[in-house]
C-alpha cells in the first residue's frame, strides 16, 4: 500500500510541475517596518558615507587613509620601448649538424627558445663546433666573429 502512494506521488502531471527545491527564493524588501529585521536603516548601519545611497567605494579606497600604492615607495624605470630577447649561446648550437641553417622556427621546435613572440639573440658563450648558417634578430660582436671563424655564416632578421 505504500509503495502504491509513493508512486502517486513521484508522477509527473500538468498538476504536480513544480520548480526544483530551493530553486526560488523570495528576494529581500528591504525598508519595510520594525517587524521585518530591514526596516529603518536596512543593514545599512546608522550615518556615514557608506549608509548613503548610491555609495560605491572605488579600487584601493582605505577610507581617506593613504592608500597602499601610494604608502609604497616606487623604485627604477620601466622603459616602455626595451626590447628582451630570448637568449641561444653558441655552445647550444652544437646540436645541429654542420651545413644546416638555424632559423628562429628551427630554435623553437627543438626547444631552446620558450616564448614565440621574443626576438631571439645569438651570444658568443662557448666554441661553435659546426659549420652553420644562422638566422636570428640581433648577435653579440663574439658570437658573430666565432660564427666566422667556424666556417658558417649569420643573417640579421629585421
Amino acid at each position: 500500500m505504500a509503495d502504491k502512494q509513493k508512486k502517486e506521488r513521484n508522477t509527473v502531471s500538468l498538476s504536480t510541475l513544480g520548480p526544483a527545491k530551493g530553486s526560488r527564493k523570495r528576494k529581500v524588501r528591504v525598508g519595510r517596518g520594525i517587524g521585518s529585521k530591514l526596516g529603518k536603516t536596512s543593514g545599512s548601519g546608522n550615518k556615514g558615507q557608506k549608509s548613503r545611497r548610491g555609495y560605491s567605494r572605488r579600487r584601493g579606497f582605505e577610507g581617506g587613509q593613504m592608500p597602499l600604492h601610494r604608502r609604497i615607495p616606487k623604485r627604477g624605470f620601466h622603459n616602455p620601448f626595451g626590447v628582451s630577447y630570448s637568449v641561444v649561446n653558441l655552445e647550444e648550437l652544437n646540436a645541429f649538424p654542420a651545413g644546416e641553417t638555424v632559423t628562429p622556427e628551427l630554435l623553437r621546435a627543438h626547444g631552446f627558445v620558450r616564448r614565440a613572440t621574443d626576438p631571439i639573440k645569438v651570444l658568443g658563450d662557448g666554441e661553435l663546433k659546426n659549420k652553420l648558417s644562422v638566422h636570428a634578430h640581433a648577435f653579440s660582436a663574439s658570437a658573430k666573429e666565432k660564427i666566422t671563424k667556424a666556417g658558417g655564416s649569420f643573417e640579421v632578421l629585421a
